[in-house]
């Protein structure tokens, strides 16, 4: 066979041929690869072509190695052995074998967007542990980056220089209403919020603290009805029509069927970033998670301004 011929063998093709020896049909051989049968027959019969010789015998009992078929699955099996011990190798010389990643969140995050990171990652590096630590507030989470007791943290932007950061997302504040309310207009007015009463986390709250200040500058004070810590109590106490609330989207799902979500009559996000310690030296690792992060697939796309 020229350099040419070989030059031209893909993975693909001793993949399929591996998979049709293993399962002796080429449906289940589909199956396991997660193709169209079509697809693997392709592979087989290019594979057949591009060598001059019948690798796999077809008939009504299903698809079965010919004697040269076997002798050359042999050398597609160790060259798949081969790829994946230059995978390894190279997963080790860049540290992604073994270790650990520490990450410090705050409830949404850590609910709506860090179990399909931490699956992806895990499907990627499945020998390097993740711990995560879901802290109440924000400034816990950015102390213990700073005490090194995380490597990654998400906090809101800006920040102070401590840290190197990343937006990760723009979530907005929303209005929630009891499934009663009847909106005076089609756009919820600041008079509306100021005489309904509201159900809020309490005043020290660092994600609101941005929303009281927005409030302030339009001349709006709220009604308080109740001071309530943890955003699922406060949302399905708007469910139970108590009152209503403000929250950003990503604190307030899942949203009950009923609750009426509105924009506030001028609109305004917390933005969300990725941090790390400033000048702090990261691991490999590290930076294979902020990667995984950048993955806009992760983000719940009704939460993005």
């Amino acid at each position: 066979m020229n350099a040419n011929r070989q030059g031209q063998i893909k993975l693909s093709q001793l993949r399929a041929l591996i998979a049709v020896a293993e399962r002796g049909n080429f449906g289940e051989a589909a199956l396991q690869l997660g193709l169209s049968q079509s697809a693997v027959s392709h592979a087989i019969a290019t594979l057949e072509e591009m060598l001059g010789v019948v690798l796999i015998s077809r008939g009504r009992h299903g698809a079965s190695l010919t004697p040269v078929g076997d002798r050359v699955l042999t050398y597609a099996q160790q060259m798949m052995q081969s790829l994946d011990g230059m995978l390894k190798e190279a997963n080790v010389a860049k540290g992604l074998q073994g270790g650990q990643v520490r990450i410090a969140s705050f409830r949404s995050v850590a609910t709506h967007i860090l179990p399909e990171a931490i699956a992806q990652f895990r499907q990627r590096f499945p020998d390097i542990t993740v711990r995560l630590t879901d802290h109440e507030d924000l400034p816990e989470v950015e102390q213990t980056l700073r005490e090194g007791r995380a490597d990654i943290g998400f906090t809101y932007l800006p920040t102070n220089e401590d840290f190197e950061v990343w937006e990760l997302l723009q979530d907005e504040f929303v209005a929630l209403f009891p499934p009663t309310f009847q909106p005076k207009q089609t756009r919820l007015t600041w008079e509306e919020l100021a005489h309904h009463p509201m159900i809020m986390p309490p005043e020290t709250d660092a994600t609101m603290l941005q929303f009281h200040t927005h409030c302030l500058k339009y001349g709006c004070t709220l009604n308080i009805a109740y001071r309530v810590n943890t955003d699922s109590t406060i949302v399905s106490m708007v469910a139970r029509g108590l009152g209503a609330a403000v929250l950003p989207r990503l604190a307030a799902e899942p949203v009950p069927t009923g609750v009426q979500i509105l924009s506030l009559p001028v609109p305004i996000y917390r933005v969300i970033g990725v941090a790390v310690l400033a000048d702090a030296l990261q691991v490999p690792a590290v930076y294979a998670f902020l990667d995984i992060l950048k993955c806009k697939d992760l983000l719940p796309s009704k939460s993005i301004g």
